[in-house]
């Protein structure tokens, strides 16, 4: 495969795929190594308990709620309205998301539910981002597995740039444009898993290598609509990709976006994982330079 400059599905946004420069998708790469804190804040003992939102107590698991100690964002700050909270995915120390049961995972979803249907409650907030950092490359500060939600006033550009773009397509095609990228890439090399109730696949235009899409087939707006049998169906799917991902020794982040406001949105979750520096081609151009095709990446996990 040549070198190609590939145009994302409908965003004016780019990137140049250039294969030669990719390494072998089984090659391991040196994993991040944290350094054990002596008391760590996330475990069961460490944990403060005037940070503490809520624990929720699942067969043989428990996951843990608690407000950031060095919040972004506040209530009580107009200039910064919104809340910035800590998803604490297990007890174990030292356990990363990918090696728990999938029982874990689909408990850690509906932990998201709980926190997206709560968050979308309070006055004046529009977006609830979840996320993950997990590796020093993805911007992770402490080894204890956990994820954060940033619920803002605040809606991203990109994000305001993203739903112009739907609405404009959607105009023209009269389809939601995720909907029909979910039919293309299920049928293309770049597909990664799919079953009744999701789809994965590497993006065409991938900006990272190895980076993940997951959508429901369901055309929903936030995660608290997805069914016990999607909800699991999505637990299946996370836990391989981020399997495949530790095993290269990869950092990582997964995300995903929620706007209270925007019922006309397809939920998905994205994985992009860290091994990749950007420089002076990516921040002086915008231009993303990936050397892992989305076809060969795809081929690796699945």
């Amino acid at each position: 495969m040549e070198t190609e400059i590939r145009k994302d599905y409908f965003l004016n946004k780019y990137v140049i795929i250039t294969p030669d420069r990719a390494k072998r998708p089984h090659v391991v790469i040196a994993k991040d190594s944290n350094k054990k804190r002596v008391k760590c804040p996330f475990c069961f003992t460490g944990i403060e308990k005037k940070l503490l939102i809520k624990h929720y107590q699942f067969p043989n698991n428990q996951v843990s709620v608690i407000k950031n100690k060095y919040p972004v964002l506040t209530l009580d700050n107009l200039k910064s309205y919104g809340k910035h909270e800590i998803i604490i995915e297990t007890p174990k120390h030292g356990t990363e998301l990918s090696q728990l049961p999938l029982k874990n995972f689909v408990d850690l979803l509906k932990v998201f539910q709980d926190r997206t249907l709560a968050l979308s409650k309070i006055k004046g907030i529009d977006y609830i981002l979840i996320f993950k950092n997990q590796g020093n490359r993805a911007g992770a500060s402490l080894d204890h597995s956990h994820c954060q939600v940033f619920a803002s006033k605040l809606l991203p550009p990109d994000l305001e740039e993203e739903f112009q773009a739907m609405d404009k397509y959607q105009r023209k095609n009269k389809s939601c444009p995720y909907c029909d990228i979910i039919k293309k890439e299920e049928k293309s090399p770049r597909r990664i898993y799919s079953d009744r109730y999701m789809v994965a696949f590497a993006p065409y235009a991938s900006a990272f290598h190895y980076e993940t899409w997951i959508f429901p087939r369901r055309r929903l707006d936030n995660i608290t609509n997805l069914s016990e049998e999607e909800l699991i169906s999505l637990a299946k799917v996370l836990k391989k990709v981020l399997t495949k991902i530790y095993k290269l020794g990869l950092s990582y982040n997964f995300f995903l976006h929620q706007v209270v406001s925007k019922r006309n949105q397809h939920f998905y979750l994205k994985i992009q994982p860290r091994d990749s520096v950007w420089g002076g081609v990516e921040l002086g151009s915008g231009v993303i330079v990936n050397s892992m095709s989305p076809e060969k990446a795809a081929a690796y996990l699945r």
